[in-house]
């Protein structure tokens, strides 16, 4: 739970944030959001298996959604915020690793290649979606050799289970990249600017 002082906020109660990333976190901290950690159940591969045709931008949305809804059935009078991400390597879509060898796999095909992050933000009150959207980042990975994954997967550990990319560019991830296109709160899984602007226009925030 935080509240920070924010002379912009103009709220009476705080945000609550459905979601255990500690970079989402991080980032409502950062903006010095009042907020509240909700935690809620979604099978992500269940509800990405309803709707097989959508892409990873539309996978991305349905799960930020339900996060969203998710929460709002627990907290109907607050406004909950759900955020999810996907990445593709083309029509290729990756989720988190489960172990070191699945990692590096992962990092392998990435090496070289620009990839997209999808990241979206929904925000749901009193069980409906009051509020969503979906931004992307391109980042193109520099060449590794089997010597510089395994010296970055030693030092960065079990870090790399914990993103679906199997890294973190506010951490060791960076040495990993030659490019990067994209807002930095995109990159971390919340589109910070949307989430922004929506407060505004509900004029909870200046």
């Amino acid at each position: 739970m935080t509240h920070p002082v924010n002379p912009l906020w103009r709220g009476t109660a705080p945000l609550l944030l459905a979601s255990k990333s500690a970079a989402r976190r991080a980032l409502l901290e950062a903006a010095k959001l009042p907020f509240e950690i909700l935690g809620v159940e979604v099978d992500e591969r269940a509800v990405e298996a309803e709707a097989p045709e959508d892409g990873p931008d539309g996978v991305a949305r349905r799960l930020a959604r339900e996060k969203a809804l998710a929460g709002s059935r627990l907290r109907p009078d607050a406004l909950v915020i759900g955020a999810d991400q996907t990445l593709a390597l083309g029509s290729e879509s990756f989720h988190k690793p489960v172990d070191r060898d699945a990692a590096r796999a992962q990092l392998a095909r990435l090496a070289g290649r620009t990839h997209a992050l999808h990241s979206a933000v929904a925000l749901a009150r009193d069980g409906a979606i009051v509020f969503d959207t979906v931004e992307a980042a391109h980042l193109t990975m520099r060449p590794l050799q089997p010597s510089s994954l395994d010296a970055y997967l030693d030092a960065a550990g079990d870090a790399v289970l914990g993103s679906v990319g199997g890294y973190q560019l506010e951490g060791l991830g960076i040495h990993l990249f030659e490019r990067i296109e994209g807002a930095h709160s995109v990159i971390l899984g919340l589109p910070l600017l949307p989430l922004l602007g929506f407060l505004r226009r509900e004029s909870v925030l200046l």
